[in-house]
């Protein structure tokens, strides 16, 4: 049951081989199929390769095979080749000729870039909602521990006075930034490949802005060559920006199993959310951390492995592009699991909040009390010099309170402002458009 079988039978290792893990992953890509033949339908109506009553006829299947996805009634058939065979064939079914009459302009090739478009587009929105929330969580508990001071480290030393407001409001501001990459890949994912063909366009009239409008995409990839070279690109931008939130995600994971360590002591979570050793009865390992600090170390390789694949590609479609989802599927659905994950294992964090009263900490205050004495009127390499003896002669005695003041410092974290940002950066992915044309598009 392939589309483009004709009288020779394929071997059924070659079959096999080549189909791949295309049909488990192509559920996924299901109510996208849907979506984009829905809007390359109702385009070639409006230029006459479709009469009024059968897209109608052909609407009305569609979107009653959209309802079955959504309501997770639908399946894939394990004698196709992909979704896009399935829907078809289903439509053929169903309707007869008709059926056959959706494919006239658009190849398998566009077709697929379509819903992959769709399909990331849809997932970016996700990976946004998830992240804004991991935000919010991490805002909250950097204002209710503004002051709850800890040590901050360079060269791993004990180095000056921070707290944990700073320590989670620095993770939070990160996930913004984060976002913005994520913005960045949007743009690239967000434009309609659909009528580039096998990439070299088609005699039919196609009229590209239509479906564009229909799907709810930004814009066009015009070329139709360009739109084709884009197949891998655009999963590659994604990458790049599921990248910048594993890494701030993953360093905010090490930062836990570290400062959960007995060595350290900052925090910890009700038992409930740790596992044990099977010989060691007083163990509460960090597992959920850990397990999220590999799964976003092997996300930030992602770019690299996407372009493993199709670096040394020429211009043109390729068979091993379909390998990209076997990359990218499961790396959004790791991420997409992290963050959730976290934000509820933050909920219930344990603080510490009285570990700077530790003798081992007397130094974290030097440099509050140099300054001190310049503000006193100390010349500042006089006053360097004077806590310097003071330490080597073990005669330094701390007053452990800090006096921070500026922008963003202990007394003055700017969650207003950073909380601003963010929902300027989210404002910028307008997935209203995108939500109000598809349901234009399926009669909700």
């Amino acid at each position: 049951m392939k589309l483009w079988e004709k009288e020779t039978k394929v071997a059924d290792i070659v079959e096999r081989f080549t189909v791949g893990r295309d049909l488990e992953y192509d559920i996924h890509l299901a109510p996208f199929d849907v979506l984009g033949s829905l809007a390359h339908t109702e385009m070639l109506a409006s230029i006459g390769l479709l009469e009024a009553d059968e897209k109608e006829t052909i609407h009305k299947e569609l979107k009653a095979i959209y309802k079955s996805i959504e309501a997770g009634e639908f399946e894939m058939r394990p004698d196709v080749e992909d979704i896009h065979s399935q829907i078809e064939i289903m439509l053929t079914e169903k309707l007869g000729d008709v059926g056959k009459k959706i494919h006239s302009g658009r190849s398998r090739n566009d077709q697929v870039l379509v819903d992959l478009k769709l399909f990331m587009r849809a997932e970016i929105q996700e990976l946004v909602v998830l992240t804004e929330k991991l935000f919010q969580r991490m805002s909250g508990l950097s204002e209710k521990y503004q002051s709850v001071l800890i040590p901050g480290y360079t060269h791993m030393q004990v180095a000056m006075p921070s707290s944990f407001g700073l320590w989670f409001g620095a993770y939070a501001e990160g996930l913004v930034d984060d976002l913005r990459m994520l913005k960045a890949a949007y743009e690239i994912v967000n434009k309609n490949p659909l009528g580039s063909g096998a990439g070299f366009g088609s005699s039919f009239p196609l009229d590209r802005k239509l479906t564009t409008e229909l799907l709810g995409f930004d814009g066009l990839n015009y070329n139709v060559v360009y739109a084709m070279m884009g197949r891998g690109k655009a999963e590659k931008s994604l990458a790049m920006g599921m990248s910048a939130i594993a890494a701030t995600l993953g360093k905010f994971s090490m930062d836990v199993c570290l400062y959960m360590g007995q060595d350290y002591g900052f925090l910890t979570f009700p038992d409930e959310l740790t596992t044990g050793s099977s010989i060691m009865p007083h163990k509460k390992n960090p597992d959920v951390f850990e397990l999220i600090r590999g799964k976003c170390n092997r996300i930030q390789s992602l770019p690299n492995d996407i372009a493993m694949v199709i670096s040394n590609l020429p211009v043109g479609y390729h068979r091993e592009m379909q390998l990209l989802k076997e990359l990218i599927f499961p790396a959004l659905e790791d991420l997409k699991q992290s963050l959730y994950v976290a934000e509820f294992m933050l909920e219930q964090i344990i603080i510490k909040e009285d570990l700077i009263e530790q003798p081992k900490y007397n130094y974290l205050f030097t440099v509050e009390e140099v300054n001190r004495l310049v503000l006193s009127g100390v010349p500042f390499r006089d006053a360097y010099k004077q806590v310097g003896l003071a330490v080597e002669r073990g005669e330094f005695t701390p007053e452990r309170t800090v006096n921070h003041t500026h922008a963003g410092s202990i007394g003055q974290l700017n969650l207003e402002e950073i909380a601003t940002e963010l929902k300027s950066v989210i404002a910028q992915f307008n997935f209203n458009k995108v939500e109000k044309a598809l349901k234009s598009l399926v009669g909700e």
